[in-house]
């Protein structure tokens, strides 16, 4: 058998394995769509009610009381702020580099599977093509068999066909649309894990690391001559 009956054969087995696949990659969407929607639906601290506050205790040398109002969050911008005070006595260098770590990792967690999505949306329509162009070689190779039929069987095998198309587009626009709106999300995370890593890095300044007070003690007041 030449190379070219063997691929003839292959392409007579139709479009209906390219439905099954492209059933298969929906489902694999909706359920990255899914995990990606609860991780990223994680709330972010108020930073406009925290900063002042937040700053000042760390300014004090407070590191205890400041971690108390970050709270226990799971959200990324907590956990980067949380690296931050875990190396504040380290000085300015050591708390902007725990903080860029964590920031790494969290940006692989919060971006993870939307690579998925992405390439599902550029290349299921393909996908859905390819399965269109099966189902009309098979159109065409059973009107060869069955010349009698006339345009009724190139045409019902056609449509058929084109069903294939149909679904890679279903597949395809759910995933961008989905990719998009995750990708938004996530700039939005980065954004605030930056503005509250300046924020720590701030009240850092640089040399040594602030005397530590006492839990609860008030900052001391300037005396006047």
């Amino acid at each position: 058998m030449s190379l070219t009956e063997r691929l003839l054969s292959f392409t007579l087995l139709g479009a209906e394995w390219v439905l099954w696949l492209l059933i298969a990659l929906s489902v694999i969407s909706v359920a990255v769509m899914v995990e990606r929607a609860f991780t990223l639906a994680v709330k972010a601290p108020d930073l406009d009610a925290l900063g002042a506050k937040f700053r000042a205790k760390l300014l004090q040398g407070n590191v205890q009381e400041a971690k108390a109002e970050l709270g226990d969050s799971k959200a990324p911008e907590v956990r980067v702020a949380m690296a931050g005070l875990e190396s504040f006595a380290g000085g300015r260098t050591a708390v902007a580099e725990a903080m860029a770590s964590a920031k790494s990792r969290e940006r692989l967690a919060l971006e993870r599977n939307l690579g998925v999505l992405g390439t599902l949306g550029n290349n299921a329509p393909f996908i859905g093509l390819f399965g269109t162009v099966l189902g009309i070689i098979k159109a065409f190779a059973d009107l060869a068999k069955n010349s009698a039929g006339g345009a009724q069987v190139v045409m019902a095998g056609i449509s058929e066909a084109l069903v294939a198309t149909a679904v890679g587009l279903l597949v395809a626009i759910p995933a961008v649309v989905a990719f998009n709106f995750f990708q938004g999300k996530v700039r939005r995370r980065l954004a605030q894990i930056d503005a509250i890593a300046h924020l720590v890095l701030s009240a850092r300044g640089e040399g040594s690391a602030p005397a530590m007070a006492p839990a609860g003690a008030e900052a001391p007041s300037a005396q006047g001559a």
